[in-house]
């Protein structure tokens, strides 16, 4: 640094240069003539800071990295939060602007040329300055951020909600436009955090909102703004661990969750009894298993939506029955029911139109079977 001395007149003008300062940002910015007036004071005592720091740096360059630090420290963290890196870079660079403009009514040119060296220097550290402030902000508010995600989605699981809750919600972005769907699997191996961040960005690419956790040992997300369930839990699949991962029906609002997401874990513990089950699999695709392990609601859906519709048409669930339980096929089916096979065919057709499920599909034999049993075992 040179040994040229500082002119008076520059540090006694301070308070004039962070005046001249705060008018030429009134002037050239619109967001600074939108702040509050709490706001404003805030931006002048970083302009003063920055010109008094430059004062000390000038005079003691070895206490770069302190005196560059103390001038964000002169305003609340919350600033932060009111204006954007970009629109700090423009209040630093109006300051130096302020400074070199003072600089430049000294005389003397042999003093001018190493301050405006000195500025150029000063302006570097002051950006990188900035620059660790916000970056430091960022970081710690994303850690609140998971934090309060955390605590969202395991309120979801228990089923726990309140309008504190609900206000999380909001303040963490979800838009509450749209269905609502979940998804549940394992984590993928290493850093939980980054598996966390990357289904984050995953979703953001896609245009949906996402609350995400971990829950013990799975990986669960709650999902906003779905348009194509199917897509979205292929997308988002991709990005949980090994083994099964589980989505839940389409839901209305996120009301609905607590009862989903209970279904959707439990229906994971589930999935490995089916080999050959796709990834994802809906709770839906699952009834078969879910029921077998004792889940009522899975129980009722199969009574209810197969063996109730069926019953209405005896001769359907006759003949179901007997071509699944006796006679897996067309032709012997019709000589034990004493019909023709083009009957049994055409039964077998208006079960898949009733329930959608096929007796001539192994998966959905499995599911009518299940359901058959159920209706028949009810009180």
């Amino acid at each position: 640094m040179t040994a040229i001395p500082l002119p008076l007149q520059l540090v006694r003008s301070t308070s004039g240069l962070t005046t001249a300062a705060t008018q030429r940002m009134e002037a050239e910015f619109p967001w600074y003539r939108d702040l509050g007036a709490r706001e404003r004071s805030w931006v002048g005592l970083v302009a003063q800071a920055g010109i008094t720091a430059f004062v000390d740096w000038y005079e003691h360059p070895e206490r770069v990295a302190e005196i560059t630090a103390g001038v964000f420290g002169a305003a609340p963290r919350e600033l932060a939060r009111v204006i954007s890196l970009e629109q700090t870079v423009s209040l630093v660079r109006t300051t130096i602007d302020v400074v070199e403009e003072a600089i430049e009514s000294i005389a003397d040119e042999q003093t001018r040329i190493p301050l405006r060296e000195a500025v150029l220097r000063y302006s570097r550290e002051i950006a990188f300055s900035a620059a660790g402030v916000y970056a430091r902000a960022a970081e710690a508010r994303g850690a609140w951020d998971a934090r309060v995600e955390a605590l969202v989605v395991d309120a979801f699981v228990r089923g726990d909600l309140d309008s504190t809750v609900l206000s999380r919600v909001s303040a963490l972005g979800w838009s509450g436009q749209g269905s609502v769907m979940l998804i549940a699997g394992s984590p993928p191996l290493g850093e939980p955090e980054l598996a966390l961040a990357g289904l984050r960005r995953a979703a953001t690419n896609h245009g949906v909102d996402l609350l995400t956790g971990i829950h013990g040992s799975t990986m669960l997300a709650i999902i906003g703004r779905v348009s194509a369930t199917s897509r979205t839990a292929r997308v988002l699949a991709a990005h949980f661990g090994p083994g099964p991962v589980v989505t839940s029906d389409e839901l209305a609002g996120l009301d609905q969750v607590p009862a989903a997401a209970r279904i959707t874990m439990q229906a994971l513990q589930l999935a490995h009894a089916w080999t050959q089950a796709p990834r994802p699999v809906s709770t839906h695709e699952l009834l078969p298993e879910r029921a077998l392990a004792g889940d009522a609601d899975a129980q009722k859906e199969l009574i209810d939506r197969i063996f109730l519709v069926l019953a209405t048409e005896s001769n359907l669930l006759q003949t179901l029955a007997c071509f699944l339980e006796e006679s897996p096929s067309l032709e012997a089916t019709a000589r034990a029911l004493f019909i023709h096979p083009n009957t049994v065919r055409y039964r077998l057709r208006r079960v898949t139109e009733l329930t959608g499920l096929s007796a001539q599909d192994p998966r959905d034999a499995y599911s009518l079977r299940i359901a058959l049993t159920l209706g028949r075992t009810q009180p």
